[in-house]
């Protein structure tokens, strides 16, 4: 490990460097305090990740906490969720990287979202139980539906144990304009910045302030998760080139 490596450390249970097409990348953990809806995202990134960046860095900032500044996390008591919400949640099984749209709650976030965007979700939930049935094991139900459902559904996310009070008993939305937040952020931190959805499942990119590198190498960065699942109160992370 380089002398410039060593001063960095990854997440407990998480590494440092990944290598994607032979190009070895740091991703390394922003610490920052528990952000809520009193705060401003960009105040956020320049307070905590400004003097750290360099040139050609990246800075990715998870998902929930930029929905979280823009009011998108409700209360579990505050969701009474709809009849047609309890009937698609219990088509929809967890995965080991959390709930998803498996209980009431969160299916109830993704009609909140749009209202219409309802009738997207029944043909997802149709055609996921279609192609698995066809073409692959029951247990593949749940990729299906999120590949239909698309981005604003696998985006939400539902209490899970182990992430930071008081969002364990919240459900969060996706944030909001996720393209046009990120080139906003990027303005304000001079350098460029993605807003990205992962889990221990796998990366996906929601909004990029620049075209290169692209989406799909991003997400390949960020596969395995470096900022962690819990407790590590690390919302964003800098993506650098060794």
């Amino acid at each position: 490990m380089s002398e410039e490596q060593s001063t960095y450390s990854a997440n407990p249970g998480k590494q440092l460097v990944r290598t994607v097409d032979g190009v070895d990348y740091q991703r390394i953990p922003v610490k920052t305090h528990l952000i809520t809806n009193t705060d401003d995202m960009a105040d956020v990134v320049v307070r905590y990740a400004k003097d750290r960046m360099q040139e050609g860095d990246i800075l990715f900032i998870s998902e929930k906490a930029v929905a979280c500044t823009q009011n998108r996390a409700i209360p579990m008591e505050d969701i009474k969720p709809r009849k047609l919400a309890v009937t698609l949640s219990r088509y929809v099984t967890k995965t080991p990287a959390g709930i998803g749209l498996s209980i009431p709650e969160t299916m109830d976030g993704v009609l909140l979202l749009i209202w219409g965007y309802f009738l997207k979700i029944v043909v997802a939930d149709r055609a996921a139980l279609f192609v698995a049935a066809v073409y692959a094991p029951e247990s593949e139900y749940e990729g299906w539906f999120y590949i239909v459902a698309g981005p604003k559904a696998r985006g939400i996310d539902g209490p899970t144990e182990g992430t930071i009070p008081p969002y364990d008993h919240y459900v969060v939305l996706t944030p909001a304009d996720p393209m046009g937040t990120s080139r906003r952020l990027a303005q304000a931190l001079g350098h460029p910045v993605a807003i990205v959805d992962i889990n221990d499942l796998g990366a996906n990119i929601l909004g990029c302030s620049q075209k290169e590198p692209s989406m799909a190498l991003l997400a390949r960065i960020l596969g395995d998760n470096p900022l962690g699942q819990s407790s590590e109160c690390t919302p964003m992370g800098i993506i650098r080139k060794v």
